[in-house]
């Protein structure tokens, strides 16, 4: 049973991996700019609180994946791609991200998924922008001026959205397609005598 649970563990690490990879190499690219935002770490959020059922391990290994793909940012492009300033806001919006995966898909499929995917971008949205708008010089510190700030990243939260709702459905597809050939697997709760 342990050994089942192990495989599991590592098959769903190393989708994240994965995915998470392509944020660190896609900045790389001449056409970055085309794709900035269009981001798989909303659907490894999600992915995470769906799948791994100790709720330390769902919190941990996103955050952790998360963090080692922003030092690989850093080392790659800079500082500001990484730790930028307010980036801790982005931690919180993923650990909210994370929570929506548990509550939303304890049930995997395609509607819960896109449900899921449009609450955890709505999520970053707001969350993440209230860190760029908190202590800004650029917009003001009022209502108004967080407005502004949520309005001006539309165009970025449509490209996550659309990197969230893509991502979701390759890893969850894949996912639940490799659930239905190897049924190890599936999660099953550790009988207790």
């Amino acid at each position: 049973m342990e050994n089942k649970s192990n495989n599991r563990t590592l098959v769903l690490l190393l989708f994240m991996v994965l995915i998470i990879g392509l944020r660190v190499v896609a900045p790389l690219s001449p056409d970055f700019k085309l794709i900035a935002n269009f981001s798989g770490i909303g659907a490894v959020a999600l992915f995470g609180g769906a799948y791994f059922k100790d709720r330390f391990s769902a919190f941990l290994f996103p955050v952790l994946v998360l963090f080692l793909s922003d030092l690989g940012l850093v080392l790659t492009m800079g500082k500001d791609y990484g730790f930028y300033q307010g980036w801790y806001y982005t931690y919180i919006a993923f650990v909210l991200m994370v929570v929506v995966g548990k509550l939303m898909l304890a049930k995997v499929n395609v509607q819960n998924v896109i449900g899921a995917g449009i609450a955890a971008v709505f999520i970053h949205w707001i969350v993440s922008d209230f860190g760029v708008w908190l202590g800004s010089t650029f917009y003001p510190q009022t209502f108004a001026g967080f407005w502004a700030c949520l309005v001006a990243a539309i165009p970025f939260e449509l490209k996550f959205l659309y990197g969230t709702l893509g991502y979701s459905a390759l890893m969850f597809g894949v996912f639940e397609a490799l659930k239905v050939k190897y049924p190890t697997l599936n999660y099953q709760k550790a009988i207790h005598s």
